[in-house]
């Protein structure tokens, strides 16, 4: 019925248009010779052509309809007019005239030369105005207001985005209590110039003026095309005049045509992260990832939905998605069989921690390439439940490297942390026996086994991100353990790449790196997130320091001492030397490690220490 509806009208739409031109034929086919003869309609002369513009006038108007129509003036959505429809007019107007020039001449109708330029000019102009005079009225009457209720916008960026989005913002009727008062760019040669009649008033260092003077509530960064670095200086003086901040996502939205209202964002924390999203050779990720089999461990978290989005952007022959948790896992399922419906998914819900699951799973699959992100990953709840993490993480990594090692496994990529490095917690120290497991089966076995190590997460689930937005959500308070603690900090998708690169220049043994640039202090996090969702830190939320939890550093390292550096083909990424180790001996306090863990034993920490010297237990000195 709906769209019935909308076809109806349409129709109207365009018989009243066709009715519109008729009467500017007529109108332009007299007013030229009106102005022809200096609008003396008593000229004796004006009488004897007029018979003859009235005797073409069917004919013409008939042409003109149908030239019209060849050039889409009765099928273009005259609110978003622009340079396009005005050449069409253009175009149309003057094929039509020539037309009616030559038409007349063949028939026999007499009138000034000069008459046919007239009836062009007019023509065009009536066209013109009748196709703009919609969009001008609907622009005058959509215009808010002054009373203090609508969104004044400031535009930070002077290129094709912005002129797009005022663009959107004038004409569209969705967008109806938004007023764009002016636009910010660092280009000197922009300074004073306007862009869809609205003033470039100064550079990035004329923000805080300029959105005091012009009462501005809402900034719109539109700038895709700019380094993160530049985006995070341009939010961080933003955030000084409490407006509220949104983002156009990046340059393939201009590319592609997809720069509108609606892709805007909300400014994130990723934003502030002050440096480029890590670049990763795509070429040498498919190369090793099509047409092979891939497993993904916990290939339901933030982490494993991430690997799994991105494998399957590389054309694998499978891919196994292997979690214990089966909503996470029937979520990611069902998402990639949307977007890949060739892919060949396998879902399978199981625990690493069954070593005959695991290796059934191995035998009837085959899988060429393992990714191993299942793993017990909270260090407070580690804390408290010891005896899982290892049973989880330590064993569980064990159990999947063992069948990898059996059933032929090309790479084997084990996701470590920067915890692992002195750590101070069960879940840091577990993860550090998880890289010896890795180091010791890389030295006796064909496949290739590797670990990556890098920092905090943003946004993965159970990080401390959620956690601030959930508390300001709530009104506050914000809680912070320490008002000194720093972390590195990397999106989900610079993690997942780092972790496919790794992959790729995996030779087997290696702990890779990622140059995670400049920590953030976690205080500064929580009152940048408070600024970006419109409050004011200690003011309208407060933000709390409660303690250091269990095991929590104030800051974190990414390698030991002991490991050095090695670069590699990508200046960003870098791998760690494996620090010698008895194998043997270490396999054998594993085993005594396994007995202790089943069975609950108190001393489970102690027999940690004794495999990773460099683990504090949480109150040693």
């Amino acid at each position: 019925m709906h769209k019935k509806i909308s076809d109806n009208q349409l129709l109207l739409n365009k018989i009243f248009l066709v009715l519109l031109d008729s009467v500017i034929v007529i109108t332009a086919s007299l007013l030229g010779l009106l102005l022809r003869f200096d609008l003396d309609i008593d000229n004796p002369f004006f009488h004897l052509y007029v018979s003859s513009v009235l005797n073409y006038l069917p004919i013409n108007i008939i042409v003109t309809v149908l030239v019209f129509r060849l050039f889409r003036l009765y099928q273009s959505l005259w609110i978003f007019a622009g340079v396009t429809e005005l050449i069409n007019i253009f175009s149309a107007c003057v094929i039509t005239s020539v037309l009616n020039c030559i038409g007349m001449i063949l028939s026999g109708f007499p009138v000034p030369r000069s008459y046919y330029f007239l009836f062009m000019g007019v023509l065009i102009m009536l066209v013109m105005a009748s196709r703009f005079a919609y969009r001008l009225l609907r622009y005058l009457l959509k215009k808010p207001k002054n009373n203090g209720k609508y969104s004044r916008v400031m535009i930070i960026g002077g290129g094709e985005a912005t002129n797009v989005i005022i663009k959107e913002i004038k004409s569209s009727s969705r967008i109806m209590n938004t007023v764009v008062k002016c636009i910010i760019d660092d280009n000197p040669e922009k300074q004073g110039k306007y862009i869809q009649g609205i003033e470039v008033v100064g550079t990035r260092e004329n923000i805080i003026e300029a959105a005091e003077y012009y009462k501005i509530n809402e900034i719109i960064i539109a700038m895709p095309s700019v380094s993160r670095k530049i985006v995070s200086e341009i939010v961080e003086i933003c955030k000084v005049t409490n407006c509220r901040l949104k983002i156009l996502p990046g340059i393939y939205q201009l590319m592609n045509g997809e720069v509108f209202v609606s892709k805007l964002r909300d400014v994130e924390i990723e934003d502030l992260l002050g440096r480029d999203p890590i670049k990763v050779e795509l070429c040498s990720i498919k190369n090793y990832v099509k047409d092979k089999v891939v497993m993904v461990t916990g290939g339901g978290g933030s982490i494993g939905s991430e690997l799994c989005r991105q494998i399957a952007s590389f054309d694998p022959k499978k891919l196994i998605i292997v979690d214990i948790y089966e909503n996470n896992a029937y979520d990611i399922q069902q998402e990639l069989k949307a977007k890949y419906s060739g892919l060949d998914i396998v879902t399978l819900i199981a625990s690493v921690r069954n070593s005959l699951r695991i290796e059934k799973i191995f035998e009837e699959y085959r899988p060429n390439i393992v990714y191993h992100a299942a793993a017990h990953k909270h260090v407070p709840l580690m804390e408290s439940s010891p005896n899982e993490a290892i049973k989880n993480n330590v064993f569980g990594t064990l159990n999947t490297v063992i069948a990898a090692d059996k059933y032929g496994t090309e790479r084997f990529v084990m996701i470590s942390t920067d915890k692992a490095v002195n750590p101070t917690n069960i879940m840091g120290a577990s993860k550090r026996i998880c890289e010896m497991i890795i180091q010791t089966y890389n030295k006796k076995s064909k496949t290739e086994f590797v670990a990556v190590r890098f920092g905090n997460v943003l946004g993965s689930n159970g990080s401390v991100v959620p956690l601030f937005k959930k508390q300001i959500a709530a009104g506050g308070p914000v809680t912070v353990t320490h008002k000194d603690i720093i972390r590195y900090f990397m999106t989900i998708p610079e993690a997942v790449s780092l972790v496919l690169q790794a992959g790729a220049y995996a030779k087997g043994g290696e702990i890779f790196v990622l140059e995670m640039g400049e920590p953030m202090k976690i205080i500064d996090l929580a009152e940048n997130l408070i600024r970006l969702s419109g409050y004011k830190p200690y003011e309208d939320i407060s933000i709390e320091i409660t303690g250091l939890r269990p095991g929590e550093k104030l800051y974190e390292e990414l390698l030991m001492k002991e490991e050095g550096l090695q670069d590699t083909e990508n200046r960003l990424i870098h791998i760690g030397r494996p620090i010698k180790m008895d194998e043997e001996e270490f396999l054998k306090k594993l085993d005594v490690l396994y007995k202790s863990c089943y069975e609950e034993a108190a001393d489970i920490k102690e027999q940690i220490k004794s495999i990773v010297p460099t683990y504090v237990i949480n109150g040693d000195n």
